[in-house]
């Protein structure tokens, strides 16, 4: 249901091959709490909208893939890259919810991650709309849209925006 509810939210959807049955180990998803937001810490913008994908999808060295369920260039088109559980949220926690990879939607935006750097708006925008789409469809509010650096505080710092001021972002598209 991830790429047609992006749609329905007037977002633009590339469907990965093979993505509608991708997952680590066949593992199906849990039932979606919420929405975990990361960043790539890819490259810096070089003309490809979405650089680190074969890496999303298939993973690292350390990590099996999918790294997500979905991917969001720097143009803010959306890539559907998993519909089963995927590798993105690791030990955390946030409203008593211990298991990210079962409960939570894991959305990696290219992004370097370079604090001085300033996100490109079309982005942060498909990233907000994209977030209320999902948490719409699953029924739940703006405080279920969580930052990896706030699951996982001692570990992880993406993304690199205000998580609040995206927060608010978000309420405004669910309202």
């Amino acid at each position: 249901w991830l790429a047609d509810v992006l749609r329905s939210a007037g977002l633009t959807v590339i469907e990965e091959d093979g993505w509608k049955s991708r997952a680590v180990h066949g593992t199906d998803a849990g039932v979606p709490l919420g929405v975990l937001c990361h960043h790539t810490a890819g490259p810096k913008f070089s003309g490809k909208d979405i650089p680190c994908l074969p890496t999303l999808e298939n993973g690292r060295e350390d990590l099996c893939g999918p790294l997500c369920q979905l991917g969001l260039g720097f143009g803010g088109t959306w890539y559907a890259i998993a519909a089963g559980l995927a590798n993105h949220a690791g030990p955390g926690a946030w409203k008593n919810l211990t298991a990210g990879n079962t409960h939570l939607i894991g959305v990696e935006a290219e992004n370097h991650g370079l604090i001085t750097d300033k996100w490109p708006e079309v982005q942060i925008e498909s990233y907000a709309r994209g977030v209320a789409a999902i948490l719409h469809h699953i029924g739940r509010d703006e405080e279920w849209c969580i930052g990896h650096r706030e699951w996982a505080p001692r570990r992880k710092t993406d993304p690199t925006f205000d998580m609040n001021d995206f927060r608010k972002k978000v309420a405004g598209y669910l309202h």
